[in-house]
Protein backbone atom coordinates (compact mmCIF):
# COMPACT_ATOMS: atom_id res chain seq x y z
CA UNK A 1 0.00 0.00 0.00
CA UNK A 2 1.26 3.87 -0.74
CA UNK A 3 1.91 5.42 2.21
CA UNK A 4 0.95 8.98 1.80
CA UNK A 5 0.10 10.36 -1.36
CA UNK A 6 -1.41 8.04 -3.99
CA UNK A 7 -0.97 6.74 -6.87
CA UNK A 8 0.23 9.08 -9.50
CA UNK A 9 0.30 11.79 -6.36
CA UNK A 10 4.00 11.90 -5.59
CA UNK A 11 6.97 14.02 -6.91
CA UNK A 12 8.03 11.77 -9.85
CA UNK A 13 8.79 12.74 -13.39
CA UNK A 14 5.97 13.08 -15.59
CA UNK A 15 5.44 10.02 -17.76
CA UNK A 16 7.64 10.46 -20.95
CA UNK A 17 9.45 13.34 -19.67
CA UNK A 18 12.29 14.35 -17.16
CA UNK A 19 10.43 17.10 -16.01
CA UNK A 20 9.67 16.79 -11.90
CA UNK A 21 5.84 16.98 -11.50
CA UNK A 22 5.13 20.65 -9.78
CA UNK A 23 4.07 19.91 -6.10
CA UNK A 24 0.81 21.53 -4.32
CA UNK A 25 -1.81 19.79 -6.61
CA UNK A 26 -4.04 21.84 -9.54
CA UNK A 27 -5.54 24.49 -7.02
CA UNK A 28 -2.23 25.28 -5.29
CA UNK A 29 -2.90 28.85 -4.53
CA UNK A 30 -6.62 28.61 -4.12
CA UNK A 31 -7.93 29.94 -0.85
CA UNK A 32 -10.90 28.53 0.92
CA UNK A 33 -12.88 29.25 4.12
CA UNK A 34 -14.65 26.36 5.45
CA UNK A 35 -17.42 27.34 7.54
CA UNK A 36 -17.40 23.87 10.49
CA UNK A 37 -20.62 21.59 9.82
CA UNK A 38 -20.94 17.94 8.79
CA UNK A 39 -21.35 16.07 6.41
CA UNK A 40 -21.08 16.62 2.45
CA UNK A 41 -19.95 20.59 3.56
CA UNK A 42 -16.65 19.78 5.05
CA UNK A 43 -16.28 16.63 2.36
CA UNK A 44 -16.60 19.04 -0.60
CA UNK A 45 -13.97 21.31 1.67
CA UNK A 46 -12.11 18.25 1.77
CA UNK A 47 -11.91 17.25 -1.93
CA UNK A 48 -10.76 20.95 -2.50
CA UNK A 49 -7.99 20.61 0.14
CA UNK A 50 -7.09 17.71 -1.99
CA UNK A 51 -6.33 19.61 -4.64
CA UNK A 52 -4.23 21.46 -3.65
CA UNK A 53 -6.42 24.29 -2.28
CA UNK A 54 -5.52 26.46 1.35
CA UNK A 55 -8.82 25.64 3.20
CA UNK A 56 -9.11 27.11 6.60
CA UNK A 57 -11.95 25.77 8.66
CA UNK A 58 -13.46 27.65 10.79
CA UNK A 59 -14.44 25.72 13.77
CA UNK A 60 -17.00 26.43 16.72
CA UNK A 61 -16.29 25.77 20.34
CA UNK A 62 -17.84 22.93 22.04
CA UNK A 63 -18.88 21.13 18.62
CA UNK A 64 -19.65 17.12 19.65
CA UNK A 65 -20.00 16.09 16.17
CA UNK A 66 -19.58 13.78 14.83
CA UNK A 67 -18.80 11.57 18.23
CA UNK A 68 -15.27 10.72 16.92
CA UNK A 69 -11.56 12.34 18.52
CA UNK A 70 -11.00 14.38 15.70
CA UNK A 71 -7.86 13.02 15.08
CA UNK A 72 -9.77 10.19 12.96
CA UNK A 73 -12.19 12.42 10.87
CA UNK A 74 -10.37 12.35 7.58
CA UNK A 75 -12.89 14.51 6.13
CA UNK A 76 -10.59 17.42 7.99
CA UNK A 77 -7.20 16.09 6.05
CA UNK A 78 -5.84 18.76 4.09
CA UNK A 79 -7.08 21.40 6.10
CA UNK A 80 -6.18 24.31 8.97
CA UNK A 81 -7.94 25.19 11.69
CA UNK A 82 -9.14 28.14 13.68
CA UNK A 83 -11.47 28.25 16.45
CA UNK A 84 -14.13 31.07 16.30
CA UNK A 85 -17.55 31.27 18.50
CA UNK A 86 -19.79 33.32 15.78
CA UNK A 87 -22.63 34.36 18.47
CA UNK A 88 -19.38 36.31 20.20
CA UNK A 89 -18.89 40.03 19.17
CA UNK A 90 -16.54 40.63 16.93
CA UNK A 91 -16.48 37.42 15.86
CA UNK A 92 -17.99 37.96 12.08
CA UNK A 93 -15.46 40.69 11.67
CA UNK A 94 -12.80 38.05 11.82
CA UNK A 95 -14.29 35.75 9.05
CA UNK A 96 -14.97 38.63 6.77
CA UNK A 97 -11.39 39.42 7.30
CA UNK A 98 -10.54 35.71 5.81
CA UNK A 99 -13.10 36.42 3.08
CA UNK A 100 -11.90 39.38 2.22
CA UNK A 101 -8.65 37.46 1.44
CA UNK A 102 -10.07 34.26 0.10
CA UNK A 103 -11.11 32.68 -3.27
CA UNK A 104 -13.96 30.63 -2.11
CA UNK A 105 -16.26 29.93 1.18
CA UNK A 106 -18.27 27.41 1.90
CA UNK A 107 -21.00 26.93 4.45
CA UNK A 108 -23.74 24.63 5.56
CA UNK A 109 -26.00 26.28 7.88
CA UNK A 110 -30.07 26.40 7.63
CA UNK A 111 -31.08 28.67 5.02
CA UNK A 112 -30.68 32.57 7.20
CA UNK A 113 -28.32 31.14 9.60
CA UNK A 114 -25.19 32.62 8.50
CA UNK A 115 -27.18 35.87 7.76
CA UNK A 116 -27.81 36.02 11.49
CA UNK A 117 -24.38 35.39 12.07
CA UNK A 118 -22.88 38.34 10.01
CA UNK A 119 -21.60 36.39 7.53
CA UNK A 120 -23.78 35.54 4.91
CA UNK A 121 -23.49 36.75 0.93
CA UNK A 122 -24.51 39.98 1.05
CA UNK A 123 -21.95 40.88 3.84
CA UNK A 124 -18.99 38.51 2.18
CA UNK A 125 -19.52 39.62 -1.07
CA UNK A 126 -19.69 43.10 -0.13
CA UNK A 127 -16.46 42.69 1.74
CA UNK A 128 -15.14 40.69 -1.24
CA UNK A 129 -16.91 40.65 -4.56
CA UNK A 130 -15.15 38.43 -6.29
CA UNK A 131 -15.88 35.38 -3.95
CA UNK A 132 -17.55 32.83 -5.13
CA UNK A 133 -19.73 31.39 -1.79
CA UNK A 134 -20.95 28.26 -1.79
CA UNK A 135 -23.75 26.89 -0.01
CA UNK A 136 -24.86 23.11 1.34
CA UNK A 137 -27.95 21.89 2.42
CA UNK A 138 -30.69 19.03 1.99
CA UNK A 139 -33.65 21.09 1.13
CA UNK A 140 -31.73 24.33 -0.87
CA UNK A 141 -32.83 28.01 -0.04
CA UNK A 142 -36.14 27.64 -0.61
CA UNK A 143 -39.38 25.97 -0.95
CA UNK A 144 -41.40 24.07 1.20
CA UNK A 145 -39.37 21.86 3.25
CA UNK A 146 -36.42 24.62 3.53
CA UNK A 147 -36.23 25.09 6.58
CA UNK A 148 -36.60 21.44 7.92
CA UNK A 149 -34.64 19.22 9.57
CA UNK A 150 -33.19 16.22 7.60
CA UNK A 151 -30.76 13.84 6.48
CA UNK A 152 -29.07 12.06 3.43
CA UNK A 153 -31.87 9.00 3.73
CA UNK A 154 -34.90 12.08 3.60
CA UNK A 155 -33.12 13.51 0.59
CA UNK A 156 -32.39 10.55 -1.88
CA UNK A 157 -36.45 9.49 -0.41
CA UNK A 158 -38.13 12.19 -1.94
CA UNK A 159 -36.23 11.99 -5.24
CA UNK A 160 -37.08 8.87 -5.75
CA UNK A 161 -33.39 7.26 -5.99
CA UNK A 162 -33.77 5.37 -2.46
CA UNK A 163 -37.01 4.02 -4.38
CA UNK A 164 -34.97 2.30 -6.73
CA UNK A 165 -32.23 0.12 -4.52
CA UNK A 166 -33.25 -2.74 -2.92
CA UNK A 167 -35.23 -6.04 -3.20
CA UNK A 168 -38.83 -5.91 -4.94
CA UNK A 169 -40.63 -7.78 -2.14
CA UNK A 170 -38.42 -6.34 1.03
CA UNK A 171 -37.42 -2.69 2.51
CA UNK A 172 -35.60 -0.11 0.43
CA UNK A 173 -31.91 -0.38 0.48
CA UNK A 174 -30.32 2.56 2.57
CA UNK A 175 -26.49 3.27 0.52
CA UNK A 176 -25.09 4.43 3.96
CA UNK A 177 -24.91 8.71 2.90
CA UNK A 178 -22.89 8.27 0.23
CA UNK A 179 -25.71 8.41 -2.36
CA UNK A 180 -27.29 11.65 -1.20
CA UNK A 181 -24.49 13.60 1.39
CA UNK A 182 -21.21 12.90 -0.93
CA UNK A 183 -22.99 12.37 -4.51
CA UNK A 184 -25.48 14.62 -4.50
CA UNK A 185 -24.38 16.96 -2.37
CA UNK A 186 -20.51 17.16 -2.05
CA UNK A 187 -19.76 16.31 -5.36
CA UNK A 188 -21.73 18.98 -6.99
CA UNK A 189 -21.02 22.15 -4.40
CA UNK A 190 -17.32 21.24 -5.75
CA UNK A 191 -18.27 21.14 -9.21
CA UNK A 192 -20.59 24.25 -8.92
CA UNK A 193 -17.31 26.65 -6.84
CA UNK A 194 -15.35 25.59 -9.71
CA UNK A 195 -16.95 26.40 -12.53
CA UNK A 196 -18.42 29.84 -10.38
CA UNK A 197 -14.56 30.49 -9.74
CA UNK A 198 -14.02 29.61 -13.74
CA UNK A 199 -16.46 32.25 -14.59
CA UNK A 200 -14.61 34.79 -12.19
CA UNK A 201 -10.84 33.42 -13.47
CA UNK A 202 -12.53 34.72 -16.58
CA UNK A 203 -13.30 38.45 -15.39
CA UNK A 204 -16.54 37.81 -14.24
CA UNK A 205 -18.17 38.83 -10.84
CA UNK A 206 -18.13 36.68 -7.33
CA UNK A 207 -21.70 34.73 -6.78
CA UNK A 208 -23.80 32.57 -5.03
CA UNK A 209 -23.32 28.57 -5.61
CA UNK A 210 -26.73 26.92 -4.03
CA UNK A 211 -25.87 23.35 -4.13
CA UNK A 212 -28.94 21.39 -2.71
CA UNK A 213 -29.18 17.72 -1.73
CA UNK A 214 -32.17 17.20 -3.70
CA UNK A 215 -31.37 18.96 -6.66
CA UNK A 216 -27.80 16.85 -6.49
CA UNK A 217 -29.63 13.34 -6.35
CA UNK A 218 -32.99 14.30 -8.37
CA UNK A 219 -29.46 14.90 -11.09
CA UNK A 220 -27.51 11.70 -10.62
CA UNK A 221 -31.83 9.95 -12.09
CA UNK A 222 -31.74 11.33 -15.07
CA UNK A 223 -30.50 8.27 -17.40
CA UNK A 224 -33.42 6.29 -15.39
CA UNK A 225 -35.99 9.00 -16.05
CA UNK A 226 -34.44 8.85 -19.38
CA UNK A 227 -35.28 5.18 -19.93
CA UNK A 228 -38.29 5.50 -18.43
CA UNK A 229 -39.63 7.79 -20.49
CA UNK A 230 -38.52 4.98 -23.52
CA UNK A 231 -40.22 1.99 -21.79
CA UNK A 232 -37.19 0.38 -21.49
CA UNK A 233 -37.50 1.08 -17.17
CA UNK A 234 -39.82 -0.06 -14.99
CA UNK A 235 -41.06 2.41 -11.61
CA UNK A 236 -40.73 -0.67 -9.53
CA UNK A 237 -37.27 -2.36 -7.14
CA UNK A 238 -35.67 -4.92 -8.97
CA UNK A 239 -37.25 -5.03 -12.52
CA UNK A 240 -34.75 -3.57 -14.35
CA UNK A 241 -31.26 -4.11 -15.97
CA UNK A 242 -29.47 -1.95 -13.59
CA UNK A 243 -30.81 -2.16 -10.30
CA UNK A 244 -30.77 -6.33 -9.61
CA UNK A 245 -33.78 -7.50 -11.73
CA UNK A 246 -31.66 -9.03 -14.32
CA UNK A 247 -29.84 -12.45 -13.12
CA UNK A 248 -26.88 -11.32 -14.86
CA UNK A 249 -26.56 -8.24 -12.75
CA UNK A 250 -26.92 -8.96 -9.15
CA UNK A 251 -25.14 -10.25 -6.32
CA UNK A 252 -24.38 -14.14 -5.35
CA UNK A 253 -23.28 -15.75 -2.23
CA UNK A 254 -20.51 -18.19 -2.05
CA UNK A 255 -20.09 -21.06 -0.16
CA UNK A 256 -18.67 -18.76 2.92
CA UNK A 257 -21.20 -16.86 2.80
CA UNK A 258 -19.13 -13.83 1.36
CA UNK A 259 -20.67 -12.54 -2.21
CA UNK A 260 -19.57 -11.94 -6.08
CA UNK A 261 -20.92 -9.22 -8.02
CA UNK A 262 -21.89 -10.71 -11.49
CA UNK A 263 -22.31 -8.19 -14.50
CA UNK A 264 -21.91 -10.03 -18.00
CA UNK A 265 -24.57 -7.39 -19.46
CA UNK A 266 -23.17 -7.80 -23.01
CA UNK A 267 -23.48 -11.25 -25.16
CA UNK A 268 -20.05 -12.09 -25.48
CA UNK A 269 -18.93 -11.61 -21.54
CA UNK A 270 -22.53 -13.47 -20.70
CA UNK A 271 -21.12 -16.63 -22.25
CA UNK A 272 -17.62 -16.21 -20.72
CA UNK A 273 -19.37 -15.82 -17.85
CA UNK A 274 -21.69 -19.36 -18.71
CA UNK A 275 -18.27 -20.90 -19.63
CA UNK A 276 -16.45 -20.32 -16.62
CA UNK A 277 -19.07 -21.25 -14.16
CA UNK A 278 -19.79 -24.67 -16.33
CA UNK A 279 -23.20 -23.98 -17.47
CA UNK A 280 -22.58 -23.20 -21.05
CA UNK A 281 -24.62 -26.03 -23.32
CA UNK A 282 -26.59 -26.81 -20.57
CA UNK A 283 -30.06 -27.67 -22.18
CA UNK A 284 -32.19 -27.19 -19.39
CA UNK A 285 -30.59 -23.39 -18.69
CA UNK A 286 -33.14 -21.05 -19.05
CA UNK A 287 -32.65 -18.59 -22.25
CA UNK A 288 -31.54 -14.86 -20.77
CA UNK A 289 -34.58 -13.25 -23.69
CA UNK A 290 -36.85 -14.88 -21.72
CA UNK A 291 -38.46 -12.84 -18.83
CA UNK A 292 -41.02 -15.25 -17.47
CA UNK A 293 -37.84 -17.92 -16.35
CA UNK A 294 -35.91 -14.90 -15.25
CA UNK A 295 -36.43 -16.62 -11.28
CA UNK A 296 -35.02 -20.01 -12.67
CA UNK A 297 -31.82 -18.79 -14.18
CA UNK A 298 -31.13 -16.79 -10.82
CA UNK A 299 -30.83 -20.17 -8.91
CA UNK A 300 -29.30 -22.02 -11.69
CA UNK A 301 -26.71 -18.99 -10.96
CA UNK A 302 -27.34 -19.24 -7.59
CA UNK A 303 -26.80 -22.52 -7.06
CA UNK A 304 -23.28 -22.88 -8.95
CA UNK A 305 -21.65 -20.11 -7.22
CA UNK A 306 -22.41 -21.09 -3.85
CA UNK A 307 -20.49 -24.83 -4.90
CA UNK A 308 -17.31 -22.57 -3.81
CA UNK A 309 -15.79 -20.01 -1.90
CA UNK A 310 -15.51 -16.34 -3.20
CA UNK A 311 -11.59 -16.43 -3.37
CA UNK A 312 -11.80 -20.07 -5.28
CA UNK A 313 -14.03 -17.88 -7.74
CA UNK A 314 -11.89 -15.23 -8.33
CA UNK A 315 -9.24 -17.62 -9.19
CA UNK A 316 -11.51 -19.03 -11.76
CA UNK A 317 -12.16 -15.31 -13.17
CA UNK A 318 -8.84 -14.28 -13.08
CA UNK A 319 -8.03 -12.77 -16.32
CA UNK A 320 -11.25 -13.12 -17.78
CA UNK A 321 -14.03 -10.46 -18.76
CA UNK A 322 -16.96 -12.21 -17.29
CA UNK A 323 -17.16 -8.74 -15.10
CA UNK A 324 -17.12 -10.52 -11.82
CA UNK A 325 -15.49 -9.00 -8.74
CA UNK A 326 -16.01 -9.74 -5.08
CA UNK A 327 -17.72 -7.95 -3.31
CA UNK A 328 -15.49 -6.33 -0.29
CA UNK A 329 -15.89 -4.88 3.19
CA UNK A 330 -14.50 -1.49 3.92
CA UNK A 331 -11.45 -2.91 5.45
CA UNK A 332 -10.88 -6.12 2.91
CA UNK A 333 -10.97 -2.76 -0.08
CA UNK A 334 -7.29 -1.23 0.37
CA UNK A 335 -5.46 -4.98 -0.06
CA UNK A 336 -7.21 -5.52 -3.29
CA UNK A 337 -4.66 -5.92 -5.76
CA UNK A 338 -5.98 -3.79 -7.89
CA UNK A 339 -6.72 -1.14 -5.78
CA UNK A 340 -2.89 -1.76 -4.21
CA UNK A 341 -0.99 -1.12 -7.12
CA UNK A 342 -2.61 2.11 -8.56
CA UNK A 343 -2.39 3.40 -4.65
CA UNK A 344 -6.31 3.86 -4.67
CA UNK A 345 -5.55 3.82 -0.63
CA UNK A 346 -3.10 5.55 0.96
CA UNK A 347 -1.57 5.50 4.83
CA UNK A 348 -1.09 9.02 6.05
CA UNK A 349 -0.10 9.08 10.11
CA UNK A 350 -1.11 5.12 10.53
CA UNK A 351 -4.29 6.24 9.07
CA UNK A 352 -5.58 3.92 6.20
CA UNK A 353 -8.04 6.36 3.82
CA UNK A 354 -8.92 6.71 0.43
CA UNK A 355 -6.14 8.87 -1.61
CA UNK A 356 -7.02 12.12 -3.33
CA UNK A 357 -9.16 11.54 -7.09
CA UNK A 358 -8.66 11.83 -9.34
CA UNK A 359 -5.54 12.27 -11.13
CA UNK A 360 -3.41 14.77 -12.55
CA UNK A 361 -0.46 14.09 -14.89
CA UNK A 362 1.21 17.35 -13.72
CA UNK A 363 -0.02 18.86 -10.54
CA UNK A 364 -0.85 15.68 -8.56
CA UNK A 365 -2.82 15.78 -5.19
CA UNK A 366 -1.95 14.36 -1.99
CA UNK A 367 -2.40 14.05 1.55
CA UNK A 368 -0.42 16.97 2.75
CA UNK A 369 -1.95 17.07 6.36
CA UNK A 370 -4.04 14.39 8.46
CA UNK A 371 -7.37 15.72 9.90
CA UNK A 372 -6.89 19.32 11.59
CA UNK A 373 -7.70 19.71 15.12
CA UNK A 374 -10.18 22.38 16.69
CA UNK A 375 -8.28 25.65 16.35
CA UNK A 376 -4.65 24.39 16.31
CA UNK A 377 -3.81 26.60 13.40
CA UNK A 378 -4.74 29.83 14.43
CA UNK A 379 -1.21 31.63 14.36
CA UNK A 380 -0.20 30.06 11.47
CA UNK A 381 -3.15 30.86 9.51
CA UNK A 382 -3.09 34.59 11.03
CA UNK A 383 0.45 34.95 9.93
CA UNK A 384 -0.05 33.42 6.28
CA UNK A 385 -3.48 34.98 5.58
CA UNK A 386 -2.35 38.33 7.12
CA UNK A 387 -4.73 38.83 9.68
CA UNK A 388 -3.11 39.29 13.11
CA UNK A 389 -6.50 40.63 14.54
CA UNK A 390 -7.55 36.62 14.49
CA UNK A 391 -4.86 35.76 16.38
CA UNK A 392 -5.09 38.51 18.90
CA UNK A 393 -9.23 37.94 19.01
CA UNK A 394 -8.48 34.35 19.64
CA UNK A 395 -5.82 35.15 22.12
CA UNK A 396 -3.28 33.43 20.67
CA UNK A 397 0.76 33.55 21.59
CA UNK A 398 2.83 36.24 19.69
CA UNK A 399 3.38 35.19 15.46
CA UNK A 400 6.02 33.11 15.05
CA UNK A 401 8.49 33.82 12.16
CA UNK A 402 7.42 33.18 8.52
CA UNK A 403 8.73 29.69 7.67
CA UNK A 404 8.13 27.95 11.17
CA UNK A 405 6.84 24.49 11.34
CA UNK A 406 3.09 24.97 11.15
CA UNK A 407 3.51 26.64 7.72
CA UNK A 408 1.26 25.02 5.18
CA UNK A 409 2.03 21.91 4.07
CA UNK A 410 4.56 20.90 7.09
Amino acid sequence: MDTGTGGGTTADAVPGTDAPQPAGGPLAGLRVVELAGIGPGPFAAMILGDLGADVVRVDRPGSGWPHIDPRWDTTNRNKRSVLLDLKREGAAERVLDLVERADVLLEGYRPGVAERLGVGPDACLTRNPRLVYGRMTGWGQEGPLAHRAGHDIDYIAITGALGVIGPADGRPAVPANLLGDYAGGSLYLAVGVLAALHRVRAGGAGQVVDAAIVDGTAHLTTMLHGMMAAGAWQDRREANLLDGGTPWYDTYAAADGRHLAIGPLEPRFWEEFLGLVGLAGDPTLPDREDPGRRSELRAAIAARIAERTREEWMEVFAGTEACVAPVLSLREAPHHPHLAARGTFVEHDGLVQPAPAPRFSATPGTVRRGPARPGADVVAVARDWGVPGLAEFCGSEPLPAPGAPDSPGA
